[in-house]
Parts: C-alpha cells; sequence; structure tokens
C-alpha cells in the first residue's frame, strides 16, 4: 500500500519518521523540522488507516510495515518509529536497514490488561473533544490538543480494534543496526525488566524523565536531547 508522506528539509541525509496509533505525519510537526536544521530530509508517513492514506479490510503489522517499505526510500541514514510506529519500525527494520533506528516507547509487547478490550477504549477516543483532550494530557500544548482532534478526524478506529489479533505477541527486533530505545517515565509498554532485556541484546535505553508515553509531542525538547548523539 503506498502511503501519503510529509517531507521538511533537502539535505544528504534520509530520515524515517512513523506515528503511532491514533495519530499521522503531523504529530512530528516540531521533529521534522528540527531534524531538517540538522542536515536530514525527512520523511514521516501516515500510516493505513491514519491521516490522508488508504484504508484496510485487515490492519497487521506486516501491512503496515510493508506499506512503509513502499513508500520510504530504502537504507535511510535515521529512522524514528513511535509506538505502533516503533512496532512497525521493529517489523520493517531488517528490511528497510536504516543507518540508526529509534524507538520511542515501543509496542513491542502490547499488553493484555484483564477486563479491558483496549481496543474497543482507543476506538471510543475517536470523537474526543479539545476539552477532553487537554483533560487527558494536562502537559500537552494547545496546539497539541487541537491537532489530535484533528488527527483523530481522520482516524480509522477499526485500527484499534485490530491491535486484539496481536496483543501477547512479541515483535521485539534483533539490533540489526545500532538500536536505541527511548522509554517514557514510566513507560506503559516497556517494563524495567523488559528495559533491562534489550540492554542484554545492545540496545541503548534512555529514559526521559517525566514524559508521558507521547515524549515528543509531550516534552519535544526532551526528546530531541534524548537522540544526542542518535542524530
Amino acid at each position: 500500500m503506498l502511503l501519503h508522506t510529509r517531507e521538511w528539509g533537502s539535505g544528504d541525509r534520509v530520515a524515517v519518521l512513523i506515528h503511532g496509533i491514533m495519530a499521522d505525519s503531523r504529530c512530528w510537526w516540531r521533529v521534522g523540522p528540527a531534524l531538517a536544521e540538522r542536515g536530514y530530509r525527512v520523511i514521516a508517513v501516515d500510516l493505513p488507516g491514519h491521516g490522508d492514506s488508504p484504508r484496510a479490510e485487515r490492519y497487521t503489522p506486516e501491512l503496515y510495515a510493508s506499506s512503509v517499505l513502499e513508500s520510504v526510500p530504502a537504507r535511510p541514514g535515521l529512522a524514528i518509529g513511535h509506538s505502533l510506529g516503533g512496532l512497525t519500525l521493529a517489523v520493517a527494520v531488517e528490511r528497510l536497514k536504516p543507518g540508526r533506528a529509534v524507538y520511542a516507547d515501543p509496542g513491542f509487547r502490547l499488553p493484555q490488561v484483564d477486563g479491558v478490550d483496549l481496543g474497543a477504549m482507543m476506538a471510543a477516543a475517536k470523537d474526543q473533544t479539545v476539552e477532553m483532550v487537554q483533560q487527558a494530557h494536562p502537559g500537552w500544548s494547545a496546539e497539541e490538543c487541537a491537532l489530535e482532534v484533528e488527527m483523530l478526524a481522520k482516524w480509522d478506529p477499526a485500527t484499534a480494534v485490530a491491535l486484539s489479533s496481536f496483543v501477547d505477541s512479541d515483535f521485539t527486533p534483533e539490533p540489526v543496526v545500532p538500536s536505541l530505545v527511548q522509554l517514557a517515565d514510566p513507560s506503559m509498554l516497556v517494563s524495567p525488566e523488559f528495559a533491562d532485556t534489550l540492554v542484554s541484546k545492545d540496545f541503548e535505553v534512555r529514559v526521559v524523565k517525566g514524559a508521558e508515553h507521547t515524549i515528543h509531542r509531550h516534552l519535544f525538547e526532551d526528546f530531541m536531547a534524548g537522540l544526542e548523539g542518535w542524530i
């Protein structure tokens, strides 16, 4: 599936950005220009079912990964995936072959929460108002809250319902390229024990103190500082 993309910069190095569920390429509105200032041509995708990309009958990790591979240049200098985008990058990384991979609070293992239908709960967020977003994310700026509502309007909630088909699966990649895992504080998706396992597999793991799951949207400057030496 060919995806809609958004670009910043025209540098010789390519950076690929892959957003999380419910969002789209616009969520990188500060990260994209910041990387462009560092000499990258930045390409952010809208995953299937998000933003201006096509919808699918069935959403799977392989669909997300293969669609990214079809839509961006091979062997970019840098690839960053957040949450579902981190899972997507994990599935694609061996074929994409970026110079470096950054997994921002990645969904390598989507947890099963007793008594909670995670997909249905997320799908119910489709019609959130700005006020509801502000209440859920008190650390976000007004611009981020307004953008969230705009992105939700273009989001297919069937992507959330589909999560149940791969909850409890493990998509942790091998660090086939130099790989950083950047974590929220605390991370809902990567426990301290799992983080230790990643370190033992030769991932570098960094925690962004005080950051919620959407690190790059909550604490943008700290997110960028946490990438020093990797970008």
